[in-house]
């Protein structure tokens, strides 16, 4: 991805650039450690770019938490941000890829439209981490009566799919470039046609990343319609036998398997599997009931939450747990002598949230976008705000 080799440089120059600079708004100096972020906006995007220094080069890259879909946006930022601060630049990969077709930015959507967002087909199936969108591209030609919507946490696959929507002219898919666990939660209920899990990464050392779990098979269930359909597909013993537990520990649940059958179009992968004569299995749970709308009047504001001297002293080093979530403030970084910028993880442990929160004299915010509008996501929120304000309300 995106990044800068610099010559090692004086990052005070930073702070007399912003008021002048067309593109950087803020310094953030780590608390802990010599790196910093710069805040940045550019073509209609809020995003971080970390500055790694070292004797020999300082490394100036993009953050992964904050990063815009368009790779170009990036790029953009580091050759200009490069060249208002004169940093002498001993390699690079930012070269603009002109000759590409452009991204199908209609198509993309932001985990954030879908608070309010309109859908333009009456059916609509998902498609959980699609990787070269071959089938997502495929039953999107197939049924143009359905609106696809794809998840990948892939950035490069999501842009490739995006551009494979311009070339062949679809018209009812949307890329969403975020993790499926927690989008399925912005979803209403009994939505879905088809939710489709084909070939999910089976991560045997750390089985709680896994996609399918019992949190994810009911929300699930809360979204597809009566008599729709969850459709697993693996390669793996082990995330067969895993999900079958999953599944059939929910009382009255509809399960079907197959093994080894041929779907019309198959990624590289699965031909490459079949010629070794790997078993594929195939596990279909059925939606019986429906269910009830879920209620999104979340408020994920800090109408509270000021900045005030020294509060990064009292804030928690470790990670708090409590009944149902964590909240854990990884870093923190001072801007100014008025503002810190705290990077923060919560939420669900098997699904957890990652933002900045910036924090000013006289207001506060999460970086660049708010939490999804979770359940769980909101009593995090909630302690949050309890532990920025803990300071002021024990003086």
């Amino acid at each position: 991805m995106p990044h800068l080799k610099v010559k090692p440089f004086d990052s005070a120059a930073i702070e007399e650039k912003l008021p002048d600079s067309s593109i950087m708004t803020f310094r953030a100096k780590a608390l802990k450690g010599d790196d910093e972020i710069i805040g940045v906006e550019h073509g209609g995007e809020e995003f971080l770019l970390q500055i790694k220094p070292d004797n020999k080069a300082t490394l100036v890259k993009y953050d992964k938490v904050t990063r815009p879909l368009k790779v170009n946006l990036l790029k953009e930022a580091l050759d200009k941000v490069s060249k208002e601060l004169g940093l002498e630049i001993l390699s690079s990969n930012i070269a603009l890829s002109n000759g590409k077709p452009p991204l199908a930015s209609e198509y993309f959507k932001k985990i954030e439209d879908f608070e309010t967002i309109a859908y333009p087909k009456e059916k609509i199936s998902v498609e959980v981490g699609f990787g070269s969108g071959r089938h997502l591209l495929y039953q999107a030609q197939k049924n143009p009566d359905t609106l696809f919507i794809g998840l990948e946490i892939h950035t490069p696959s999501a842009q490739q799919v995006l551009r494979q929507i311009e070339l062949q002219g679809l018209e009812n898919i949307w890329v969403v470039n975020y993790d499926a666990r927690l989008f399925l939660e912005m979803l209403p209920s009994n939505k879905c046609e088809q939710i489709f899990v084909h070939f999910p990464v089976p991560w045997d050392k750390k089985p709680h990343r896994r996609v399918i779990s019992p949190s994810f098979l009911a929300e699930s269930m809360r979204v597809l319609r009566r008599g729709g359909r969850l459709e697993l597909r693996t390669d793996s013993d082990k995330y067969f036998w895993y999900a079958l537990e999953t599944f059939f520990a929910v009382p009255k649940t509809e399960v079907e398997i197959r093994k080894n059958e041929a779907l019309e179009v198959t990624s590289k992968y699965e031909a490459r599997w079949r010629k070794q004569e790997k078993d594929i299995y195939d596990v279909y749970v059925k939606c019986s009931e429906d269910s009830d709308e879920r209620d999104l009047r979340i408020d994920f504001n800090f109408t509270s939450v000021k900045y005030t001297p020294n509060l990064e002293e009292f804030l928690q080093k470790k990670a708090l747990v409590f009944d149902g979530y964590f909240v854990h403030f990884e870093r923190s970084y001072k801007v100014g002598n008025n503002a810190l910028l705290v990077k923060c993880a919560f939420g669900s442990f098997d699904r957890p949230e990652h933002k900045y929160i910036l924090v000013e004299e006289n207001d506060s915010r999460y970086f660049a976008s708010q939490p999804v509008k979770t359940t769980v996501n909101y009593a995090a929120h909630q302690k949050i705000i309890e532990l920025l304000t803990q300071k002021e309300n024990n003086v």
